[in-house]
């Protein structure tokens, strides 16, 4: 009996005995067997600590305005998993991801997948059955042993290097900049749109030949009001502002510009300024309310705190904190970069992710140093938090829900019904 959408995803979950495990043989073995082809005529994977779903955004808006044909592959999913695989612009329908899992299925044998192992294949089996100019490639974790770096990339961007998945990539930057390094072809156009990378991506870049694009070097932009410009030798454009607000975002637009510019394609100015205005990303300093206003944000790590801590500061106004967080993250670092931003916290537990699930008492506990109860309220889930920070900030305030995809998405719904 055909299985359902869910079901599949349930039996992902648990026909591998780890979340994660590193490698690249058995994905790469499977998607031997099933040999669907290149993904797309152009491959750019991004990989990087923070602003993937958001630059993989813009290529999307950019590219598709140039009347291309795009797949974008992005994890994780907010609402459904349907958002992983989109083609066009639109989502992936159950039937055809659960035609796919049937094919990996019958094809992998006795070898075991994870569940971002069964994913990244579908979508790979998808766009090459789409016949797309361009397909995107989001990696998960890291880079050089990802299942998405199974194909090489025409261009590779990596966007920062911080903190983040220390127990699989190195307790360092230079140590998880090596791991996402391994992205990057020999020969081939690499981007970094970090102004300054660790030493060992670049030594990568140089050692394996790859041409490195480096922001502010190779490529330069600037902010002018509502406007900026991105400019490289031979080629200067004004821009409007992006869609997606927050200061790194400016980063991440021009750092796809970047990527396309590389690509053997004619991308007209048109396209560069309605991908702009077009790109979207859900989850990212997204809005779902009004008096007070309430934002909604899936930064889950210390550079991404920074990087909100910089927003607020630009946008002045007495914020609340909505604070949910997994298990393996470095909650105290995260709120010490919010600290001067944030006027309460509201501290939540996440009950859906399983393994990493992280109530709001032992959260609470875990920030005991960082915020003093003054500062700090527990309750049991999002919307319990959610509907206490909007009464206590009152309506010419904010409320700031964030700390990850399960913590944003919660919120999501709760504006949805």
């Amino acid at each position: 009996m055909t299985r359902t959408l869910d079901q599949w995803l349930d039996y992902q979950l648990r026909t591998h005995p780890q979340q994660i495990a590193m490698g690249l043989e058995r994905v790469r073995e499977v998607y031997e067997r099933l040999a669907p082809g290149r993904p797309g005529a152009l491959v750019v994977t991004v990989g990087g600590t923070n602003g993937k779903g958001s630059t993989v955004a813009f290529l999307d808006a950019i590219a598709r305005a140039a009347g291309l044909r795009v797949g974008a592959f992005t994890s994780p999913h907010l609402l459904r998993y349907n958002e992983r695989v989109r083609i066009d612009g639109r989502d992936a329908d159950d039937a055809a991801l659960v035609s796919a899992f049937e094919r990996i299925e019958l094809a992998r044998g006795e070898i075991p997948l994870t569940y971002f192992e069964f994913g990244t294949l579908a979508a790979l089996l998808l766009f090459a059955q789409a016949r797309l100019d361009i397909a995107l490639l989001e990696v998960g974790l890291g880079g050089r042993l990802d299942a998405v770096n199974i194909v090489d990339a025409d261009v590779a961007v990596l966007t920062t290097v911080d903190l983040d998945h220390q127990e699989y990539l190195g307790g360092d930057r230079e140590s998880i900049g090596a791991e996402k390094a391994g992205i990057f072809r020999a020969g081939r156009p690499c981007v970094l749109g970090e102004r300054d990378p660790p030493s060992s991506v670049l030594a990568h870049a140089y050692r394996i030949g790859a041409s490195a694009i480096r922001a502010q070097s190779d490529y330069l932009f600037e902010r002018h009001g509502r406007s900026w410009t991105w400019r490289e030798p031979g080629f200067e454009i004004e821009l409007p502002v992006p869609a997606l607000d927050a200061p790194a975002q400016l980063d991440n637009a021009a750092a796809a510009i970047a990527a396309l510019r590389a690509l053997p394609l004619e991308i007209p100015d048109a396209a560069l300024r309605a991908g702009m205005a077009a790109a979207q990303a859900g989850g990212r300093l997204q809005r779902i309310g009004e008096s007070p206003q309430v934002l909604v944000d899936v930064a889950h790590n210390p550079q991404a705190a920074r990087q909100l801590a910089a927003w607020l500061a630009q946008h002045a106004r007495p914020t609340h904190a909505v604070y949910a967080a997994l298990r393996d993250k470095d909650v105290a670092a995260v709120v010490d970069e919010l600290q001067s931003s944030i006027g309460h916290w509201h501290l939540a537990g996440i009950g859906d992710a399983g393994v990493r699930n992280l109530g709001g008492d032992e959260l609470a506990a875990r920030l005991e140093a960082s915020l003093p109860p003054a500062r700090r309220t527990v309750h049991a889930d999002v919307a319990s938090a959610l509907a206490h920070a909007v009464r206590a900030v009152g309506p010419e305030g904010r409320v700031l829900v964030f700390g990850s995809f399960h913590t944003a998405a919660d919120a999501l719904r709760l504006a949805s019904r």
